[in-house]
């Protein structure tokens, strides 16, 4: 059984490159504004808001809020960003990184995240689904919903 694990290892480096090379393959126009986004998620290595991301210091000299939000919008439609959160003005971007899998808890009174530190019960089921139906590059996104400790 110990074959199902095998995205708990370390996870593969993915350079910025790599990441602009799937983006473009999938339509998107190589800006500076784009691998400067990219680079900023990939160094966070966490989730982050538009107005987070508007502010790095990568992005504030690139382009506005505006063109941010368009960016992140073209790559949550791409696959390449996830969007977490509850609503607009509070959603939360991160990279789905292939083999990379985090699931997050969240706040619904003050919209914090923080990544689920437990295993993911949902791994087995991932495998079983994909051997009975060959479906191939499967993945699943969990969130967790509830009222954290400071709100409770």
């Amino acid at each position: 059984m110990a074959h199902h694990h095998h995205h708990h290892s370390k996870p593969a480096t993915v350079t910025v490159q790599d990441f602009i090379d799937r983006c473009r393959e999938a339509g998107l126009r190589r800006t500076k504004a784009l691998e400067e986004l990219i680079a900023t998620l990939l160094e966070s290595g966490r989730p982050m808001t538009l107005a987070e991301l508007a502010a790095s210091e990568r992005l504030a000299s690139q382009c506005d809020k505006a063109t941010v939000f368009r960016l992140l919008q073209r790559l949550t439609e791409k696959g390449f960003v996830r969007r977490l959160g509850l609503h607009e003005r509070a959603a939360y971007f991160t990279l789905l990184v292939p083999g990379r899998h985090q699931d997050y808890l969240i706040c619904t009174e003050c919209g914090t995240i923080e990544p689920v530190k437990a295993p993911c019960p949902v791994h087995e089921l991932e495998e079983e689904i994909r051997v009975k139906t060959g479906y191939k590059n499967l993945y699943h996104e969990l969130e967790f919903f509830g009222v954290c400790p400071k709100c409770a």
